[in-house]
């Protein structure tokens, strides 16, 4: 390796109504936001040059937040975007991010409760390397999907020396 990485910072996820995303966040997972940025005064080479994105996109606001013991979660509010479907898991792109909870029974019950639609399950694994963890997928209320799970000791810990970071580490 030619540099040194430390381990993820953060995971930017752009959003349709930053109130929405920041308050769900706040509800369910405790969130903070750290920072926000308010709209950003660039051009359309900027826009293209550092972020990849067409130049008659704009950043309406940029809020950071931190959700426990975590990585920050950067979260994007753009304008002049069109609304596009979010990807399914099984497409290339597609992505979800999975909150550790201390009983994802009883936190998908919760979701429910407050009308998030929340998958089949939760899921308790019995066997193999991922025996002991309890997990079910639910969806934000503008159609990303995120997980729940909570776990003791793993199977897959009998028999390799590395360990998957948790944030009770």
């Amino acid at each position: 390796m030619m540099f040194q990485s430390f381990g993820l910072q953060h995971i930017g996820l752009t959003v349709p109504d930053m109130r929405q995303a920041v308050s769900f966040f706040e509800r369910f997972f405790g969130g903070v936001v750290v920072l926000s940025t308010g709209a950003l005064d660039v051009d359309a080479t900027f826009m293209q040059r550092k972020l990849g994105v067409p130049g008659d996109r704009r950043i309406s606001d940029i809020q950071v937040m931190r959700c426990g013991n975590g990585t920050n979660l950067e979260l994007f509010e753009y304008e002049n975007e069109a609304v596009t479907p979010i990807k399914r898991n099984s497409e290339i792109g597609g992505f979800h991010l999975a909150f550790q909870v201390d009983d994802c029974f009883a936190a998908a019950a919760q979701l429910r409760e407050a009308g998030i639609e929340v998958m089949d399950g939760p899921t308790h694994i019995d066997e193999g390397p991922m025996a002991g963890l309890d997990w079910v997928y639910f969806k934000t209320p503008w159609g990303q999907f995120m997980e729940l799970v909570s776990l003791g000791r793993l199977g897959y810990e009998d028999t390799s020396p590395v360990r998957a970071w948790s944030p009770l580490d």
